[in-house]
């Protein structure tokens, strides 16, 4: 499709990046299902190699995601977790890193358990508060890494104000957008050096793929992240990057039915007594809730919510039918977790403490089924409760 960045969200979700085939006129991008390509002699061939390092389905993905972020150069990788190393890759013994202190339990400890062990530093603040990013700031540091928001407690950081801090610094920023999907919020416009994703959730959005990607505008950055993907190999199969394809198209759709049962949802949860805290972007005494309208046009499908104790939470989740326990989210069908014993147990139990991820944290990735059977599965779980 000619023009990408001139078509309205909903059309390059549909079209962006992905032309018919040319040998055939198919209009979904065929499965290129091959480890390696003819050539017809030493060193001439079409584009393509080996398909670590170049594979026509995985070329039309990243096309794609980088379009909908408004990037120029998109990498896809084997899993979030892939595509968040390959970033740290960028850095060297002795870089200072500084971190949202309430990330994804599996990025902290990605950091903290074994990039540490390489010479890399990492100071874990409250980035909703911009002075806590100056103060974190060393001689070191050559990088600021944040959710907005955040995972699970729903922090907002304004980016503006933080892309301002990273350029007086002359340190990347990187923003974690996989709760808001580049539906919803798009960090680049916003000042990011680096947008990632794991595709595995909104994306593809079907709880069918595990998946990451990488959106950058600077080439000399581009070209550093499409080393690291060759060179480590962390990338997605053809099939896995064909679903993600077919999962884009019906992003703008699912995102609007997401956030409106997740509106719903924190507003029934609003009048439950049995709810002690709700976490949501979207509610206006959030202390974010002011910046997220300024740089999101949504508040995403996510909610967390307190109910006390563990027992509470064992109760109230055992009786849940709509949704299922387990672990991820973004997906079309309704998750629950408990972050504490689930995503966040890698996150020692000081720091849990500290973010308020308690024993009664729960959250909610709320899916696109009938907003009154979720309303009444929720209320089934309440009335466990003792």
């Amino acid at each position: 499709m000619k023009k990408d960045k001139n078509h309205r969200f909903g059309t390059r979700a549909v079209h962006g990046g992905v032309e018919p085939d040319p040998s055939t006129g198919a209009i979904m991008t065929p499965i290129y299902q091959t480890s390696t390509y003819a050539q017809n002699a030493p060193g001439e061939h079409k584009g393509f190699e080996y398909s670590r390092t170049q594979n026509p389905t995985r070329i039309a993905l990243e096309k794609s995601i980088a379009t909908l972020e408004g990037g120029e150069y998109g990498i896809a990788f084997s899993s979030g977790m892939a595509a968040i190393s390959s970033v740290i890759q960028l850095l060297k013994a002795g870089d200072h890193v500084v971190c949202s202190d309430d990330v994804y339990g599996g990025t902290f400890r990605l950091f903290d358990k074994i990039y540490k062990n390489f010479g890399l530093e990492f100071s874990f603040v409250d980035t909703s508060n911009p002075e806590n990013i100056k103060k974190g700031l060393t001689e070191k540091t050559v990088m600021i890494w944040l959710e907005t928001p955040t995972n699970p407690t729903l922090k907002v950081t304004d980016l503006k104000e933080a892309s301002a801090i990273a350029k007086k610094h002359k340190a990347l920023m990187v923003v974690d957008n996989t709760f808001m999907s580049p539906y919803f919020q798009r960090p680049l416009e916003l000042g990011a050096d680096i947008v990632l994703h794991s595709t595995t959730k909104y994306i593809a959005g079907h709880s069918d793929i595990i998946g990451g990607a990488i959106v950058a505008n600077d080439s000399d950055l581009a070209e550093k992240l499409y080393f690291i993907q060759n060179a480590a190999g962390a990338v997605p199969g053809p099939m896995d990057c064909f679903l993600t394809l077919r999962g884009i198209k019906t992003l703008h759709l699912r995102m609007e039915r997401h956030e409106h049962n997740a509106r719903k949802i924190f507003e029934y949860l609003k009048k439950q007594p049995a709810a002690k805290k709700i976490y949501y972007p979207g509610d206006p005494d959030h202390p974010g809730h002011e910046i997220q309208k300024k740089q999101s046009s949504g508040f995403g499908s996510i909610v967390s919510f307190d109910i006390g104790t563990l027992e509470n939470a064992r109760r109230f989740m055992s009786e849940l039918e709509v949704f299922t326990i387990a672990e991820s989210l973004g997906s079309v069908e309704s998750l629950i977790e408990h972050p504490a014993i689930m995503t966040h147990a890698s996150v020692p139990p000081e720091n849990r403490a500290k973010l308020g991820i308690t024993d009664g944290f729960i959250r909610i990735s709320v899916g696109v089924e009938d907003i009154d059977d979720l309303l009444d599965d929720l209320g089934r779980g309440l009335g466990a409760i003792k």
